[in-house]
């Protein structure tokens, strides 16, 4: 399997093996990484694997994408990163059937109660083999609007090899979500808090990541779903969920997934490139609805960092989705010219690009299944609420946004699998506001906000935040 960028031109790609790109991250030409192709699943295959633990799902579906790892060892990783006592249960994500029809799929059982252990906990792993394997050391630096940044420094904390450097926009993370980054107080670890949006954090990695100078002589990478291989290990549990809500391969399913960077739904579309039969992919968006906007017009336009909205979902407070231009790439037949035309000096100039008149752009429903909808505060709560009182679950504030757009697109015979993104002690105002209790939290976490920290803060000065980097390092 050989891996090209979203903006190379046809024809002029110079395809790169798995293991270059996963020590790399984002393309050097400023583009992100996919497959030449998706390998193609069929039902025999789907019989095959439908009744294997996740840990050997795992390594069938990246197998299909990594071929310069030896099969034995990848397994073993696979293995050693899928458990029930990291993850809490032997379907490592198991789903929950709230009526008939519509399902939550748990994804927060790991170390950081976020979804993205999922693919970070693989990640970790990953980095530290290949590191080993090659003698060398890597310097991660990534930007995180709640989630990513703990997920990334508990499966990176004491790797041999890794040091990791996370921004993320000062104040604009839950208590809950500070205490578990700012608490880690690990070597290897450096938090870094922006005075900004997280927007601000992600253009900060993208300009450190296109300065090919300093992230070679620094040997930077990233664990942002910009990495291929998150975004690849949260294909697996697509399949997982599919397996679980149906009984024959002759089934389709619906994902409603809440989204702002657009990694975890994109993830959902390379299922469905694969084969597996998703019927929608639902994007559900908060206030700052700018992939609502784009599936509902064709107009994809950036908002600025005074437009971003602060709320009480804010792990979706993004204005700019990175992971986005993968599935405009597949929109617009791999073409990668115009993709480097609209996601580089498009969006420099107007701030925006309109698809709308393209013929191509009818496909994201018709042919990619894609469809999207909005959740404000209000909704949360009432979702939230509704939710407790119906079926006695207590969901986050960004599931409450999935379920609320999810049962607004419902159709009648095809079930709705909403991935669950974290748990409700991640965001206890919330949770207190529409229920008037607090929710329950892990004894693990007991105490977390009063323990000492340590988070550096600074302007979004990406030289200052170079030099930084090079005094830790050097």
């Amino acid at each position: 399997m050989q891996y090209i960028s979203t903006r190379a031109a046809k024809g002029q790609a110079e395809p790169k093996r798995f293991c270059e790109i996963l020590l790399e991250g984002l393309s050097p030409d400023g583009g992100l990484y996919l497959p030449m192709h998706y390998p193609q699943v069929d039902s025999a295959t789907l019989s095959r694997w439908r009744s294997l633990p996740y840990a050997d799902l795992a390594f069938e579906i990246l197998s299909l994408y990594v071929d310069d790892i030896p099969a034995a060892d990848l397994r073993a990783l696979c293995r050693k990163t899928y458990t029930s006592d990291v993850f809490g249960s032997e379907a490592i994500v198991p789903l929950k059937r709230l009526q008939e029809g519509l399902y939550l799929e748990a994804l927060s059982n790991g170390p950081t109660l976020a979804f993205k252990d999922m693919a970070m906990q693989l990640l970790g792993n990953l980095f530290e083999y290949e590191l080993a394997r090659r003698g060398e050391e890597l310097n991660i630096f990534g930007a995180t609007s709640g989630d990513t940044g703990s997920a990334a420094e508990y499966a990176m904390r004491g790797k041999k090899g890794v040091r990791v450097f996370m921004t993320s926009p000062d104040g604009r993370m839950s208590p809950f979500q500070q205490a578990q980054m700012f608490s880690l107080l690990d070597d290897n670890i450096h938090n870094i808090a922006i005075r900004g949006v997280f927007d601000d954090c992600q253009d900060l990695v993208k300009a450190v990541s296109n300065d090919l100078a300093f992230k070679q002589r620094y040997k930077i990478g990233t664990v942002n779903s910009i990495n291929w291989a998150r975004l690849m290990a949260q294909v697996v549990y697509y399949f997982a969920g599919y397996f679980q809500a149906t009984t024959a391969n002759t089934e389709r399913v619906s994902f409603c997934v809440p989204s702002g960077n657009f990694g975890n739904v994109c993830a959902g579309h390379v299922a469905r490139m694969m084969g597996l039969p998703i019927d929608k992919l639902v994007v559900a968006t908060n206030e700052n609805d700018v992939l609502d906007e784009f599936f509902r017009t064709g107009v994809y336009r950036v908002r600025g960092s005074a437009d971003t909205h602060e709320t009480s979902s804010p792990s979706m407070d993004i204005s700019k989705a990175s992971n986005f231009e993968r599935f405009v790439f597949d929109l617009l037949g791999r073409d990668g010219a115009r993709v480097a035309d609209l996601f580089g000096a498009g969006l420099a100039r107007t701030g925006a690009f309109d698809l709308h008149a393209d013929p191509l752009f009818a496909q994201a429903a018709n042919v990619y299944g894609f469809v999207s909808g909005k959740s404000t505060h209000a909704d949360r709560i009432a979702t939230i609420r509704d939710t407790w009182q119906r079926f006695g679950v207590m969901v986050d504030t960004h599931t409450a946004d999935g379920l609320k757009v999810a049962q607004q697109v419902r159709q009648a015979g095809i079930p709705m699998v909403v991935l669950e993104t974290a748990l409700p002690i991640k965001f206890a105002s919330t949770i207190v506001e529409a229920l008037g209790r607090e929710p329950e939290r892990p004894v693990k976490f007991l105490g977390i906000e009063a323990l000492p920290k340590r988070v550096r803060v600074m302007d979004a000065d990406v030289n200052a935040l170079k030099a930084y980097i090079a005094s830790a390092c050097d």
